[in-house]
């Protein structure tokens, strides 16, 4: 009787079916192919349908996961910050970690710094305040995980923002940065409205180049990038 494997598969090679397997030797050495063939079938049938391995459990290695669990270093004595400045700074840093896209005031916020933005100098101390680095004070630096996440709808959105912000207002550091990273982000060839806004940037630089700005190197570095790499070669510096 045939097996249920030997039903539904076809046979692949041609196996005479006489002469039986009765007396077939499994230890011998073939001495023809159809032996061989013989030999193997036999085989096969003999080996059971459904195997379960026989496991003992207390051979098996017991997995170990390492964990670290040791944690920082306690602050040198009197520089622990207090509970009360961690709550605030956690509470900032949600504040502006997200603008939206269409909150401008709130991208104005997040790069700029609420001191720019507001037009003040540092903010008042007093002897329960301790001095650190504020960013929502004094602005985010355009870090690579923040700008490698705009798309490019969001890079000329920003750029328009800040350019617009520029065009009434002196030039600051904060400013240079990021218009210098959102410079890196934008793609070429450019879209119109990119177009429009790389040489309103440049324009303005050069207004204020020209009243001799103690803030010379940075704009000259934006007029270049603007003329040279995105050949605007018509607002470019001409050599002496």
């Amino acid at each position: 009787m045939k097996s249920d494997v030997e039903e539904l598969m076809p046979r692949l090679l041609p196996l005479e079916t006489g002469g039986g397997s009765g007396n077939l030797d499994l230890s011998g050495t073939p001495r023809n192919p159809q032996e061989y063939l013989r030999q193997v079938q036999l085989e096969a049938s003999l080996c059971p349908e459904v195997v379960v391995a026989q496991i003992d459990p207390t051979k098996l290695k017991k997995q170990t996961v390492n964990v670290s669990v040791a944690g920082c270093h306690a602050a040198p004595q009197g520089f622990s910050p207090s509970l009360r400045w961690q709550q605030q700074q956690v509470s900032n840093f949600s504040d502006v970690r997200q603008p939206r896209l269409t909150d401008e005031e709130g991208w104005k916020r997040f790069c700029l710094g609420e001191n720019v933005y507001q037009g003040t100098s540092s903010g008042p101390t007093d002897a329960h305040q301790e001095p650190a680095l504020d960013y929502g004070k004094i602005g985010f630096p355009p870090f690579l995980s923040i700008v490698s996440r705009l798309n490019q709808s969001t890079v000329l959105m920003l750029l328009d923002v800040l350019i617009s912000w520029f065009e009434e207002r002196e030039f600051v550091p904060q400013l240079g940065c990021w218009l210098y990273a959102l410079l890196a982000c934008l793609e070429k060839p450019l879209l119109p409205e990119a177009h429009s806004s790389i040489r309103q940037l440049a324009r303005r630089c050069a207004q204020l180049r020209s009243t001799l700005n103690e803030n010379l190197p940075a704009l000259n570095l934006l007029i270049c990038l603007v003329a040279r790499y995105f050949e605007q070669s018509d607002l470019a510096d001409q050599p002496e």
